[in-house]
């Protein structure tokens, strides 16, 4: 509001003659028009960015006047009031009501001037719109024909009775051109499509002819053939070139050269679909671009045609790598509920390792999170260290035993090796090592199908309660979270996740989203465990290399509808829901890694991620020296129940060069324990009592729309709080005398306080 204000006062910088553009509005038009109208007020004056120009007078005014020389390229000009551009605005927005099928509209422009301030008013009358009456299509080609009436007038928006609208017209020819181009007419241009209008037959309505004329020099459109193909990688700089010699390779039928003499042709012609022999297909050209600019090793990539004679074509891949190695560091700063930290992290990326644009990633991170709630210094509120290394080497190919064919129409596959090893240490309770290698292949089905699978994960986990804090959780009666969390354990097992419709979720339509996956250890070698005598622990568990393995099979769904409301308004429901269940070797309680929670900007957002749960469990039972030293340890369950109702809708067009959207949400969920246990009292799962151990929160969200990314503030209040008894569950009836409730809730609790309000900042949508 300040900067509002600061812009609306830019006024008083203008010459006596000058006034401001502050507000345009266009009336007389539908809403459905309305947003694209806009788009046809002239740039020169439409109203300012606040920020931006605040941030232009700071730097360009003197005097009580804007400087009229030595001007700093800063923030935003003010739009001043230029008579010529409203004029021409007001034809623009006519223009465009005519193409819509208003051929009689008007429209008049209004200027009110106020202390320097212009406001402006567009007013159209729309009159009476023209219909679709009957329509001619013409084509002398008889090929031509057939593909046109096979595959694009099937598909028409012209219809007979239908309003008049010149984006219909548009979207035949582009149709139409991108036919031809895929059936290999390379010469095919969209000026061959034209349009007749006839308005005299009829009143209010038209008649059209559409006729697809043949090139000027011939009596029919030539399909070409893919001749030579040439693949050359350039050097990026001239100093670097090496080689100049073109290769022939027999088995792709390639010619290639290499000036850098970095890249093998074989790894990348998988992904050059226009191949000696084809006919020309543009499909295959863009096919082409997005898939060699996928494997990342390239900054250019460019696909030239040289005509060899009436019916062939020569093709040149012309490509230039990208720098060899790169690095990048990243950091966040972290806050909620008292707890305050930061993350840092480097990578360092080399890419090209073995001359088929494979990438090498060597990544190092350190988090530390404070607990202000802590006495002393600040090296004594330390919660918490995060120390996490890693590699990953990347394949742009399926890379198998059994010879299977990387198919890459709908998206690069790849294989990927990778390794990593996390150092975590809780102050005064707890240390955690925990290194874990993987393969894992990535490939897509169809351009909305992904499939992940990973067949080998290799893990170690050596985690180790502090002695003081060990022997207190004993004495308390906690012996099954010191079995499940003071333990070493190996695992080796396989991944697999399908993922339907995530290159929808950018978009506003209709659809449908489904994520599953399953994760299942050790079964091998709790089949090996029958044949070999291994060795056992004290408590029963076999080991392998000195430590017990893992066996356990966890699966998740994630379900999503979004339902497109029309212009900038959208409704999503999501269920989420998974089990993971731990048997044979470690069956009495899934270890801490693989367990789920509740809670967070991504789930129930009223409550703080591991805050939540499981089912009743509340943390009045736990000693208040045991509270500080158990918090988001002690809040995890092996059954998860899921859902989030949001309605989506824009609030500005314009905030400070962005766009403001806002979200209404009510999230509800819970998670659960497979069987009673001595932790979480009231954890477990049962059917006659899950329904009342739901937690239901709501709330309102802004959400900053850079285009490039959103920045998310998501509010949430607690509405029913599952960790209270019968009709205390529904805290909402305690938001407006809170203070009392609050006190009781913190002698009962310390060092905890309770919350109605729970302020979530993330970059990206929630779901």
């Amino acid at each position: 509001m300040l900067l509002f204000f600061a812009s609306c006062r830019s006024a008083k910088y203008l010459e006596d003659q000058q006034a401001l553009v502050t507000d345009i509005d266009i009336n007389g038009v539908t809403p459905e028009l309305k947003e694209n109208t806009q788009m046809y007020v002239a740039n020169e004056i439409r109203p300012n960015s606040p920020l931006y120009l605040t941030i232009y007078n700071l730097f360009n005014t003197r005097d009580g006047r804007y400087k009229t020389e030595k001007i700093k390229n800063v923030g935003e000009a003010p739009r001043i009031l230029d008579s010529a551009m409203v004029e021409l605005s007001a034809n623009q927005i006519q223009r465009y009501l005519q193409t819509k099928g208003y051929f009689n509209a008007s429209v008049t422009p209004s200027i009110t001037i106020n202390k320097k301030k212009a406001h402006i008013d567009f007013n159209a009358v729309l009159g009476t719109p023209y219909l679709v009456n009957d329509i001619t299509r013409t084509v002398n080609d008889p090929k031509v024909r057939e593909l046109y009436e096979s595959k694009v007038v099937p598909k028409s928006s012209i219809q007979r009775g239908k309003q008049y609208d010149a984006a219909d017209f548009y979207a035949e020819r582009e149709n139409m051109y991108t036919q031809m181009r895929e059936n290999g007419y390379y010469d095919y241009l969209r000026q061959y499509m034209r349009v007749g209008l006839d308005t005299l037959s009829k009143s209010f309505s038209t008649d059209i002819k559409l006729q697809i004329s043949d090139p000027s020099d011939s009596t029919k459109h030539q399909i070409y053939t893919i001749d030579e193909v040439h693949f050359r990688i350039e050097a990026p700089e001239e100093g670097l070139k090496r080689n100049e010699a073109a290769e022939f390779d027999t088995l792709t039928q390639i010619n290639f050269t290499d000036e850098t003499e970095r890249f093998k042709l074989r790894p990348l012609a998988r992904y050059a679909y226009l191949r000696s022999g084809q006919i020309y297909n543009s499909d295959n050209e863009e096919l082409s671009y997005d898939r060699l600019y996928e494997t990342n090793g390239f900054r250019s990539v460019k696909i030239n045609y040289e005509k060899k004679d009436s019916s062939k074509l020569d093709v040149y891949y012309n490509l230039i790598p990208r720098s060899a190695m790169s690095n990048q560091i990243e950091g966040e700063f972290t806050f909620s509920s008292g707890m305050s930290g930061f993350n840092i992290g480097n990578t360092f990326s080399h890419r090209n390792v073995f001359g088929g644009s494979e990438t090498i990633e060597v990544k190092l991170r350190y988090g530390v999170l404070f607990d202000t709630r802590l006495p002393g210094n600040l090296t004594d509120k330390i919660f918490n260290n995060d120390l996490q290394f890693g590699v990953n080497l990347s394949f742009p190919r399926l890379l198998t035993p059994f010879g299977v064919r990387s198919v890459g129409r709908y998206g690069i596959p790849r294989t990927t090796f990778s390794s990593s090893l996390q150092l975590f240490f809780q102050d005064q309770t707890y240390a955690n090592r925990y290194w874990i290698n993987s393969l894992n292949y990535m490939w897509y089905q169809s351009s909305n199908s992904l499939h992940s699978l990973t067949p080998v994960v290799i893990e170690y986990r050596d985690g180790r309660l502090n002695d003081a804090f060990r022997q207190q959780l004993l004495e308390e009666g906690y012996q099954l979270y010191v079995e499940s969390n003071h333990r070493q354990y190996f695992g080796l097992g396989a991944q697999y996740a399908y993922t339907f419709n995530s290159p929808k979720l950018t978009r506003k339509e209709t659809f449908n989203y489904f994520r599953g996956g399953v994760d299942i250890s050790g079964n091998l070698l709790g089949l090996l465990g029958n044949v070999v005598n291994f060795k056992q622990n004290e408590s029963g568990e076999k080991l392998i290399f000195g430590v017990p393995f893992l066996q356990y099979i966890k699966g998740e769904v994630d379900y999503r509808c979004y339902k497109f409301l029309g212009g900038n308004k959208q409704f999503v429901f999501r269920f989420n829901s998974g089990v993971a269940v731990p048997y044979g070797n470690n069956s009495r309680l899934m270890i801490f890694e693989k367990s789920f929670f509740a809670g967070g900007m991504n789930g129930i957002r009223a409550w703080q991620a591991r805050t939540l749960g499981p089912g009743g469990y509340n943390r009045e039972v736990v000693r208040e020296e045991l509270r500080v030293n158990l918090r988001n340890l002690d809040q995890l369950g092996e059954i998860k129940i899921e859902s989030n109702a949001e309605y989506r809708f824009r609030l500005l067009n314009n905030f400070f060069g962005a766009k403001l959207n806002g979200a209404t949400f009510v999230d509800a969920g819970n998670i659960w324990n497979l069987r009673e246990n001595t932790i979480n009292l009231d954890g477990e799962f049962k059917f006659n009592k899950f329904l009342s151990q739901i937690a239901i929160g709501t709330g309102f969200g802004l959400r900053v729309d850079m285009d490039y990314f959103i920045i998310r503030l998501d509010a949430g209040l607690k509405v029913k709080d599952p960790q209270f008894k019968g009709k205390e569950q529904w805290v909402i009836r305690r938001l407006f005398n809170a203070s009392e409730f609050k006190q009781v809730y913190y002698d009962a609790h310390k060092p905890d306080r309770y919350n109605f309000l729970q302020y979530n900042f993330g970059v990206g949508m929630p779901f």
